[in-house]
């Protein structure tokens, strides 16, 4: 069977108008997207704690008051530092307890998301569910993609439960890029491991630039995030939530 999703027995000889349900989300990977919902919550509440401990960011091995920053939080609009103030965890100014949430979490999200790749190598759920084509890569492709998303048409009718390019693309980057990048760069601000892995620093050209270059990969989660989150309301909150409990999803009519 060509199709990644596999349609549940409940559909086969349903009849005429009647909702089709398919399987589309495995048990890993529900554990992991709720676990992951959590994890970043905390982690970037904790992280912008941190941040406000010393709200500059720099290029380079060091970083102090006087030495050029390429962004600080007071050049940012007031509106995103009173969000970020009510984000922040915990809510007073408390860069130790930060810190320990952070560095808890950031445990958690490491171990889940190994635990996540061994499994969907196993199952053969990134080859066949979030493996980008060739094909899917031409211009005409991504433009029509993105054409029918402007049209708010997520589903191809052929394939309903398949992945889109998009889809593929930004999930693709989240758990090998983005994610990866958090991890790698948070272990080369630790002093720790750089007495372990002095080579993590070398990498990042050192521990500003990594701090930096966190920041940048924390922004695209949230950016991520938002746009899946925009997304899901608009391809039906409830039927997109559901699937992701029970792994049931309801193919929507103009698609099924």
């Amino acid at each position: 069977m060509n199709d990644p999703i596999a349609y549940s027995d409940s559909v086969r000889g349903s009849v005429p108008g009647s909702v089709v349900v398919v399987k589309r989300h495995k048990l890993a990977t529900r554990i992991w997207h709720w676990v992951t919902v959590v994890t970043m919550f905390i982690m970037i509440g904790s992280g912008i704690g941190i941040l406000k401990a010393h709200p500059r960011l720099y290029w380079g091995k060091y970083g102090a008051n006087f030495d050029a920053a390429w962004t600080t939080l007071d050049q940012w609009p007031s509106w995103l530092v009173t969000l970020l103030n009510l984000l922040t965890i915990p809510a007073s100014y408390n860069l130790a307890i930060s810190r320990r949430w952070h560095l808890l979490f950031a445990l958690v999200l490491s171990f889940a998301l190994l635990g996540f790749m061994i499994v969907s190598l196993i199952n053969r759920h990134f080859q066949r569910d979030l493996r980008v084509r060739a094909a899917e890569l031409s211009p005409r492709e991504v433009a029509h993609d993105v054409k029918e998303h402007l049209a708010f048409r997520f589903h191809d009718p052929k394939r309903p439960g398949a992945y889109n390019t998009l889809q593929k693309l930004s999930y693709v980057a989240t758990i090998f890029v983005l994610i990866p990048m958090m991890i790698l760069t948070g272990l080369a601000m630790s002093p720790n491991m750089d007495a372990a892995w002095p080579w993590l620093l070398d990498i990042f050209g050192g521990r500003q630039s990594a701090r930096s270059i966190h920041f940048i990969a924390a922004t695209g989660l949230v950016l991520f995030i938002i746009a899946h989150l925009a997304l899901v309301i608009l391809a039906g909150a409830w039927n997109e939530v559901r699937s992701m409990i029970t792994g049931r999803w309801a193919v929507p009519e103009d698609a099924a």
